[in-house]
């Protein structure tokens, strides 16, 4: 009787990755990105900016509750949400820009999860000593020592957890006020949950899940080959120098063995656990780390740096053959990174234009439909209009509102004597209108007439209009 075999199991357990550390150019420009992202975001929210005694005076605040985003001097308004579609289109065609030329710079220097994730490299480095300690400990049994420096680190990411999902929260209402509401627990439950939802993500991301956030949930490592071409500068190893490598024999050289002494130290320091020698894999992030690794041995052992560094695919066959490469310039200035700077600039200037063009009154007329028309007792044509009137100044203001018309037209305002009235500040004003067109008028016999409303600003002299109808009994 055939016995029936079990089909081997398809699943891999993680290989935890632990980096060792090293110093450098690059390893220098990734501290100094940290440190300013991570500063900005934990910052900013504490920022004031006076605008007024009407006006909230945070520099950067989602005001959800009265639907505005306030950005130092810059105020958006619901109805001005281009700009923010504006931001994302230019953060779109920068992500393309940076991608084409230096390939996943984004995701080795700025990325949040790269960032949170150094961070707590850093802590766990901090805590449990470089590489060799932590291998050591990881395969180390559970002793009084290791349950010590699990919590301990632990603990330190809880709270780092603990600072980002507090500082997010910071951005949608008033920072110094929700804080003490958090503490004394006055705060709403929302603000509790947002908070506890992203202290326990950026606790696991950082500190577990690392780089297969990068491998299986990020999106980008699968998009970025249409972003990328031969002319595109990435972190790669040259094999044609470094090949065939093999371990470095004090006082004994061999003119067949490349300059790779197969050290790993490349492999060592990879925050994604890959080995750059294989060629281009879509787990690496292009942080570099492997080309200060590889300068520093090459340093030692006397051989010329650039085993590991950026390159364009362009230049492998002149670099083989023993020729130059192009100049760098000339790899990142080329038609498509040229195009997605002018796109990316264009957005930019069109946003600042419409900034300051745009008008600190805001005005809509819409007509009742339900009914169209009212006809008075003296045989008159009487309709009523919505009107929305937004101040976006920090002060009251009155607006005198007007009828830009020929006919003969009789305007009135509910609940308010003459044709002015006060919007207070940073407001929106929902006010009724009425028009009436005398008796036998050929307003008052015509389906429709086109109108204007005119809105005055009665301090700044600023003009705004809209054009809406009229609707007569001749429907």
């Amino acid at each position: 009787m055939n016995e029936i075999q079990t089909p081997p199991s398809l699943y891999a357990a993680r290989e935890p990755v632990f980096p060792r550390r090293v110093s450098g150019a690059f390893r220098n420009l990734k501290w100094v990105i940290m440190i300013v992202t991570l500063g900005i975001y934990y910052i900013t929210p504490l920022l004031r900016w006076d605008r007024g005694p009407n006006l909230p005076d945070q520099a950067v605040l989602v005001d959800l509750a009265n639907r505005r985003f306030f950005f130092f001097m810059i105020e958006i308004w619901p109805d001005e949400f281009y700009f923010i579609a504006g931001l994302l289109i230019m953060a779109g065609l920068g992500l393309f820009l940076f991608t084409s030329a230096l390939g996943r710079v984004w995701c080795g220097y700025a990325c949040p999860q790269t960032v949170w994730t150094d961070l707590y490299i850093l802590v766990e480095r901090w805590i449990e000593g470089d590489r060799n300690a932590r291998v050591r400990l990881w395969n180390a049994k559970w002793d009084a020592r290791k349950v010590r420096l699990r919590v301990t680190k632990w603990v330190v990411w809880l709270l780092i957890g603990l600072a980002t999902g507090g500082a997010w929260i910071f951005y949608f209402t008033d920072a110094p006020t929700l804080a003490r509401d958090l503490v004394t627990g006055n705060a709403h439950p929302i603000a509790y949950t947002t908070m506890a939802i992203l202290t326990a993500t950026t606790f696991f991301f950082g500190g577990f899940a690392r780089e297969q956030i990068c491998i299986y949930a990020c999106p980008w490592p699968r998009i970025q080959a249409a972003m990328m071409d031969e002319d595109t500068l990435v972190v790669a190893y040259r094999d044609w120098r470094g090949e065939p490598r093999g371990k470095l024999k004090k006082g004994q050289e061999d003119v067949q063995q490349g300059d790779c002494i197969d050290c790993m130290a490349c492999v060592n320091v990879c925050p994604m656990g890959i080995d750059i020698r294989d060629g281009q894999q879509l787990e690496c992030i292009t942080c570099a780390l492997c080309i200060d690794a590889c300068d520093e041995v090459m340093d030692r052992i006397g051989k010329p740096r650039g085993l590991i560094s950026y390159m364009a695919l362009k230049d492998e066959a002149a670099e083989r053959a023993g020729g130059h490469p192009k100049n760098v310039w000339k790899h990142i200035f080329r038609p498509r990174t040229i195009l997605y700077t002018t796109l990316w600039s264009a957005v930019g200037i069109a946003m600042i234009v419409a900034l300051f063009i745009r008008s600190p009154i805001d005005v809509n007329v819409t007509p009742e439909r339900n009914p169209l028309f009212v006809t008075l007792s003296d045989g008159s044509i009487r309709n009523t209009y919505t009107l929305r009137l937004r101040n976006k100044h920090g002060e009251d203001r009155p607006f005198r509102i007007s009828l830009a018309s020929e006919a003969d037209f009789v305007m009135g305002i509910e609940g308010a004597e003459g044709l002015e009235v006060i919007v207070p500040a940073d407001s929106t004003l929902t006010q009724r209108l009425y028009i009436t067109a005398p008796a036998g008028s050929a307003e008052a016999a015509s389906e429709r007439t086109e109108i204007r409303f005119w809105i005055d600003d009665a301090v700044s002299a600023d003009r705004v209009n809209a054009d809406t109808v009229f609707n007569g009994a001749g429907g």
